[in-house]
């Protein structure tokens, strides 16, 4: 199969699952308990009130309903407003979805790089420096977000005060408009990506470099930086970047827990606030939003992997 053909197979597949996540997310805001109306009207309003509210925010017709005419209006490019407030919901898309998008992608520019070159280490040397280093990462990696961001406050904003303890964003303005408050949350996310990442890497590394070839370089005197430089970065390259691209996947859902602890303003931060309030289009179109960008990261990731799986095999 060639690329294109493979590219349109997997972008089939995302379309497809991404129509199924987004009924999922729809089911599960119809289950929970409580809705917007009480957030809506208050929780004082009469029964008359509160109908009067629902058939205005139009929950009193059939969730099946509802759903087909949300997705219809999200085809054309219309999510539809929030209950609470009447947001436009592509409004907060795309006020708030590029910075958590620069979150990511400072995360991404701090784990890359030392999760590549810890992950290289450690494949090749084996031995004490990999144990403690894969140890380390196991650990950190079953540390919940929230307990390395409480840790990082502790340390670097209470005891040392020399970072905010909160991202507060000037009116108007945007995270780079104040880069401190940016430091503690790209340090959480990259210690949490950084302990994903390191794993996946090392075991492609290692598992690289016990291949034949590689055994045929180290026979022949090849050996140290040569032997990675020229047999196993480039023929661990596809694994490589899956392995960043499932650390990027994880990354989506630390950043929703994050953005909330250090009250960042970013897409994450407005889903956990729609969700207390029972926002159902607000949660729809941000929940979809998240899930689309992980699908196309995924996507761009299998494509990338394929095309240096390629590149590996006709260089062999």
């Amino acid at each position: 199969m060639n690329l294109l053909a493979f590219a349109a197979r997997r972008l089939a597949g995302a379309v497809v699952l991404l129509v199924l996540l987004s009924a999922a997310v729809f089911a599960a805001t119809a289950v929970l308990p409580g809705d917007a109306v009480s957030a809506v009207a208050g929780v004082d309003a009469s029964e008359t009130q509160r109908a009067e509210v629902r058939a205005e925010l139009g929950l009193d017709r059939p969730a099946v309903q509802r759903y087909a005419d949300w997705a219809a209006g999200a085809v054309r490019g219309d999510l539809g407003r929030g209950f609470v407030g009447e947001r436009p919901v592509a409004d907060v898309l795309a006020t708030r979805l590029p910075n958590s998008l620069l979150l990511a992608g400072l995360t991404l520019a701090v784990t890359a790089p030392l999760a590549t070159l810890l992950g290289l280490w450690t494949g090749l040397r084996g031995g004490v420096a990999d144990r403690v280093v894969s140890t380390s990462a196991e650990i950190l990696a079953a540390v919940p977000e929230f307990v390395v961001a409480a840790l990082l406050v502790a340390v670097l904003a209470v005891w040392l005060e020399v970072l905010p303890r909160v991202s507060v964003i000037p009116l108007g303005g945007t995270p780079l408009d104040v880069p401190d408050a940016l430091v503690l949350p790209v340090l959480t996310l990259s210690a949490v990506g950084l302990a994903v990442a390191t794993r996946l890497l090392r075991a492609s590394v290692a598992d690289t470099a016990a291949r034949p070839y590689c055994e045929a370089a180290r026979l022949n005197g090849v050996r140290g930086v040569r032997l990675a430089v020229r047999h196993i970065l480039p023929n661990a390259a596809g694994p490589a970047v899956q392995a960043l691209t499932l650390t990027t996947g994880a990354l989506v859902g630390s950043a929703v827990v994050v953005e909330n602890v250090f009250d960042y303003p970013g897409i994450g931060r407005e889903l956990q606030l729609a969700v207390a309030a029972r926002d159902v289009p607000m949660v729809q179109g941000i929940a979809t939003a998240l899930v689309a960008v992980m699908l196309a990261v995924l996507l761009l990731g299998d494509v990338c992997a394929r095309l240096l799986g390629a590149r590996e095999g006709h260089g062999r």
